[in-house]
């Protein structure tokens, strides 16, 4: 280990919009901060993790993720329509008459039919909405969570996952988190835990115009961040202009498009193009 190294830091990787390559840096990045440093990557994806299949490691499983949803007592139960009336998420729907019919795969857990039930007819059992994974590879440790199919609570996964972190965070010198892509509630709480960020781009204007959306957030939550740009071509330089006038002293790597990127990519080998070796470098600093 590096004694130049004294606290850990925690870097975001995100961007506006999915499939820029973010996940590509990310593991990237890990892998090569891991030749001298302890190193641990997060995949806060939860909707789509895929971290461990870009660098080929295998997921042991660590636990169940659970979150609380309401139940009912019928005997006490008196019909009164009042939970299904006060449901934002349409979880509960109150037909004249008979009890209320509850769907918990959109029930978001608030406790607002709890609390206003006037029979104290709800309380409270608990549901499985996601899983909690480590493992290891390229001298690196990993540690994701995985948002169970058609439940919509992201933030939840992220919340229980940064738990997990929170209990070995000082044992490691960098992190590295991989959020979700867009600027949702779960990219907020990713980034939220991370002392600086890297932003990566597509040249594109659609990539623009969502990393400008991520960098909108990033500024918003007054975290410090660069920027990436991935499957950088020459003929792409006029798309990029502005973001080189704007942001020109943040632009820390341009990752060219490449066939022994994507090569690379598609056998879970991590990427070795020098533009990787500057980030890390520029970290450690």
């Amino acid at each position: 280990m590096n004694d130049d190294v004294i606290m850990t830091k925690i870097i975001g990787v995100t961007g506006g919009k999915g499939g820029t390559g973010k996940s590509t840096v990310a593991t990237a990045l890990a892998v090569e901060l891991a030749k001298g440093y302890k190193v641990l990557l997060v995949d806060m994806d939860t909707g789509c993790p895929n971290d461990h299949l870009l660098l080929n490691i295998k997921r042991n499983f660590v636990r169940n993720i659970f979150q609380r949803i309401p139940k009912w007592d019928f005997n006490k139960c008196t019909k009164c329509g009042l939970c299904g009336k006060l449901c934002e998420t349409n979880a509960i729907v109150s037909i004249k008459d008979k009890g209320p019919v509850f769907i918990p795969s959109q029930c978001n857990g608030c406790g607002t039919c709890v609390i206003a039930c006037p029979s104290k007819a709800i309380s409270w059992e608990r549901k499985d909405i996601g899983k909690v994974y480590e493992g290891h590879g390229f001298d690196l440790d990993f540690l994701s969570g995985e948002l169970k199919i058609n439940e919509p609570i992201a933030e939840f996964i992220v919340g229980d996952v940064k738990n997990e972190l929170d209990k070995i965070k000082d044992e490691y010198d960098f992190i590295i988190i991989d959020t979700a892509a867009g600027t949702h509630c779960d990219v907020i709480s990713s980034l939220m835990i991370c002392d600086t960020a890297i932003a990566v781009s597509e040249p594109t204007p659609l990539g623009i115009h969502d990393m400008e959306l991520i960098i909108d957030l990033l500024s918003r939550l007054k975290i410090p961040f660069n920027i990436v740009i991935n499957r950088y071509e020459k003929t792409n330089e006029t798309i990029i202009e502005k973001v080189i006038g704007r942001y020109k002293k943040r632009i820390i790597a341009t990752i060219p498009y490449s066939k022994d990127i994507m090569e690379a990519y598609s056998k879970g080998v991590p990427i070795t193009h020098h533009s990787i070796k500057d980030i890390a470098r520029r970290i450690v600093k």
